[in-house]
């Protein structure tokens, strides 16, 4: 048993029809369909039940498509990675990211590590931090930019500078303007808020434990919705302060919440003990530099 038969085998066992099945790997139908009795002949199972039309593949064909998929995703995988040893100077890196926070830090990394290495391309998959992890343990991604807080049992990280939340208005803000640079949580008591669905239950708990029930009358997984609604002066958002630096065109006003359990991070996040591409490590040399 070789490669090459696994690689017909699951070719067989995908269309259920071995003229579909020869269509596909662009040969004719008497050589693979010698493959395929090769293949049981030598294993001394029947992988298929044949009838006059299709083929129904039996429970140890079952076990073989299993197994034949992990060989097959091992040596794509072994191949990637001995390419690999050409220092990372070429290729692909695929990073999930949240998508305002992506915008906020990527162009800047990806300018410098451009300069290095201007062969490497780039895949930017925006997801919310669920999919960006499950991504990563799919292995379907090199790379996540996420928000504490995070589990990071399975995780190696760069945590970036903390951030404070800011209240975020236009218009005639509700504070005085000669007053401190921050406002406390209790100053939004009175009024209408407008936040990330992420981080409801923090700034809800913060709120209880300043004595009062936040009025939040918008909940909003997209940051930029956040900051649009605040923009036709609907309430007042809460968001990251470093997610302004993607809205200068605008009226905006904001404060800081001096509440220092609103404190949160960026963190750049890959999986632990596990194989990592020159290409990413690279990359995450590059924040390492700051």
């Amino acid at each position: 048993m070789d490669i090459k038969q696994l690689k017909y085998f699951l070719a067989i066992a995908a269309e259920g029809n071995i003229t579909k099945a020869a269509e596909k790997l662009h040969m004719a139908q008497p050589p693979l369909s010698k493959q395929l009795k090769i293949l049981e002949e030598e294993l001394g199972i029947q992988l298929f039940e044949r009838n006059t039309r299709n083929l129904k593949i039996t429970e140890s064909g079952k076990r073989l498509q299993y197994r034949a998929k992990q060989i097959i995703d091992l040596l794509e995988t072994t191949v990637k990675e001995l390419k690999d040893f050409d220092e990372g100077k070429r290729g692909i890196l695929k990073i999930g990211t949240l998508a305002v926070t992506g915008d906020a830090i990527l162009p800047d990394q990806i300018y410098k590590f451009n300069q290095i290495y201007p062969n490497i391309g780039f895949q930017i998959i925006h997801r919310n931090t669920p999919e960006i992890l499950d991504m990563l343990k799919k292995g379907l991604i090199d790379i996540g930019i996420v928000r504490t807080p995070i589990n990071s049992e399975y995780l190696d990280s760069i945590l970036l500078p903390e951030e404070p939340m800011v209240a975020v208005t236009v218009g005639e803000p509700f504070w005085k303007e000669n007053e401190s640079s921050k406002i406390a949580i209790s100053d939004l008591s009175e009024q209408p808020l407008l936040v990330h669905n992420r981080y409801e239950k923090m700034i809800t708990m913060v709120c209880h434990n300043a004595g009062f029930e936040p009025n939040i009358i918008g909940r909003i997984d997209d940051t930029r919705s956040i900051l649009l609604w605040a923009n036709l002066g609907i309430g007042i958002a809460i968001v990251q302060r470093d997610w302004l630096k993607l809205f200068k065109n605008n009226d905006f006003k904001y404060k800081e919440i001096s509440e220092e359990s609103l404190l949160t991070q960026t963190a750049i996040v890959w999986m632990k003990n596990q194989y990592m591409t020159n290409t990413a490590r690279h990359f995450i040399e590059t924040f390492l530099k700051e």
